[in-house]
C-alpha cells in the first residue's frame, strides 16, 4: 500500500561504477598532462638545440594542441583510451613538427646551396654585353711638344713647323728617284760619287749652308732622271745645280764668276747661264724639294741631341750623298736611320715615342737602313773620296 505523504523516504543514491575511477584516472591524467607540459622536451620547455629557423615553424601548432588537451582535462570528459590516444598523438605530432621544421629549413636555405654548384662549375660572372672591357694596357710615355718653348719666337714658326714637316713629308712621294744611271749612255756611278766630293769641297770653301750641298745634289740627280748627259758636261751641271741651290738658300750667294772659277774656266758664262735655264725648265721651276738635312735637324731636336751626336749624324748623312745606292731612299727615312745610328753608337738610348710622332716611323721600319748605313761607315772606302772624310776630321 502507498506511504503516507508525511512520511519521507530517504533514498541513498548509489554511486556510479566506475565513477571514481573515472575521476581518480582523470585526475592522474590531468598530472601527466601537466607534466608533459613542463617537460623538457616540450617545445615550450627548456630551451633545445634545433635549426635557426624551427620555432618559428611549429612553436604556435603546439601551444594551440596543449591548450586543447587542458580543456579536456578539466572537463573531465575524456576516456583512459581517449587519454592514452592523446598522448599519442601528441608524440606523433611533435615528431611530424620536427620532420617539417628539418624539412623547410633546407627548403629556406636552398638558394645558397643552389648558388654553389653553379659557382663551382662557372666562377666567372656574366658579362654585360653593353659594358666595355677594360684591357690592361701599358703606360704609353708623353709626347712631348717640341715647339711649344719657341712660340714667342717670330723666326721659328712654331705654329706653323708641324704642318710644314707633314707637307715636306708629302712631298716626298713626288720627288722619288728611280735607278736613272742604267739609262745614262757616258756616265757612271764613280763619277756621280768623284762630282759630289767636289761639290764638298765647293761648299766648304764658299761657307756655304748644308741646305745648299743637299739641295744641289738633288738637283742634280732629278735633272740626270731626265737628260742624258755626257761626262765632259758633268762637272757644268753639278756647279749649276751649287748656283740655282745657293740661290734658293743663301742669303748672300756666290755670284757667276766666282762658279767659273772654281771649274778652272773649263766653262764660258753663256753655258753656265744656259745650263742653269735648262735645268729649271726641265724641273718645272719646283725645286723646293725636301732633303735630309731639314728633317736631321727637327729630328735631333726632338732627341735633345748634343752637337756632338748631331755632327755624326751629319757625316753619316753627307756619306749617303756620294752613294749612289742611298738615291732612292726618302729624306725623312734617311734622316731618321742617320740619328738613330748615331744614337746607338753614343749609347744614349734608343728611339723614343717623341721621335716616333715627329719622324712617323718606328724602329722596325729603320733597321734596314740602319744596318746598310752602319755597312757604309765601316767597309773601305773609295781613297779619292776624301772630301767629307776630311771635313769632319776637325770636329
Amino acid at each position: 500500500m502507498p506511504l503516507p505523504p508525511s512520511s519521507k523516504t530517504v533514498a541513498i543514491r548509489q554511486p556510479w561504477p566506475g565513477r571514481s575511477m573515472a575521476v581518480e584516472e582523470a585526475q592522474a591524467e590531468k598530472g601527466e598532462a601537466l607534466q608533459v607540459k613542463r617537460s623538457p622536451s616540450s617545445p615550450q620547455g627548456a630551451p633545445k638545440k634545433r635549426s635557426a629557423f624551427g620555432d618559428l615553424t611549429n612553436a604556435h601548432k603546439t601551444q594551440h594542441f596543449v591548450g586543447k588537451k587542458e580543456e579536456a582535462v578539466v572537463k573531465g570528459a575524456t576516456k583512459k583510451a581517449a587519454s592514452k590516444g592523446s598522448r599519442v598523438a601528441l608524440s606523433k605530432n611533435k615528431e611530424i613538427n620536427i620532420k617539417k621544421s628539418q624539412n623547410r629549413v633546407p627548403s629556406e636555405e636552398a638558394p645558397a646551396a643552389k648558388s654553389d654548384p653553379v659557382a663551382k662549375q662557372d666562377p666567372v660572372e656574366k658579362e654585360d654585353p653593353c659594358r666595355t672591357v677594360e684591357e690592361p694596357v701599358e703606360p704609353v710615355p708623353p709626347v712631348e711638344d717640341i715647339d711649344k718653348g719657341h712660340l714667342d719666337d717670330p723666326y721659328a714658326n712654331a705654329e706653323y713647323a708641324k704642318d710644314i714637316f707633314v707637307h715636306m713629308r708629302e712631298r716626298e712621294e713626288k720627288f722619288l728617284l728611280p735607278d736613272y744611271m742604267k739609262d745614262q749612255p757616258d756616265i757612271s756611278t764613280d763619277m756621280r760619287a768623284i762630282l759630289v766630293d767636289w761639290m764638298v769641297e765647293v761648299q766648304e770653301n764658299f761657307e756655304l749652308t748644308h741646305e745648299t750641298l743637299y739641295l744641289a745634289v738633288k738637283l742634280m740627280d732629278h735633272y740626270l732622271v731626265k737628260v742624258p748627259v755626257m761626262r765632259d758636261r758633268l762637272q757644268l751641271i753639278g756647279s749649276t745645280a751649287i748656283l740655282i741651290a745657293s740661290k734658293f738658300e743663301e742669303r748672300c750667294p756666290p755670284c757667276v764668276d766666282d762658279f767659273l772659277y772654281i771649274c778652272d774656266d773649263a766653262y764660258k758664262r753663256e753655258e753656265l747661264l744656259t745650263t742653269e735655264v735648262s735645268i729649271l725648265q726641265t724641273l718645272q721651276f719646283d725645286i723646293n724639294i725636301p732633303i735630309a738635312y731639314r728633317f736631321l735637324r727637327r729630328f735631333a731636336k726632338c732627341a735633345h741631341a748634343s752637337m756632338e751626336t748631331l755632327t755624326l749624324a751629319r757625316f753619316l748623312c753627307e756619306l749617303t750623298l756620294q752613294d749612289y745606292n742611298f738615291v732612292n731612299e726618302r729624306a725623312s727615312c734617311l734622316a731618321a736611320s742617320c740619328l738613330l745610328l748615331a744614337l746607338k753608337m753614343k749609347k744614349l738610348g734608343g728611339w723614343s715615342p717623341t721621335l716616333e710622332y715627329y719622324s712617323g716611323y718606328k724602329v722596325e721600319e729603320l733597321c734596314l737602313l740602319v744596318k746598310k748605313l752602319n755597312f757604309l761607315l765601316t767597309y773601305n772606302h773609295d781613297q779619292r773620296l776624301k772630301a767629307v772624310r776630311s771635313k769632319y776630321s776637325h770636329r
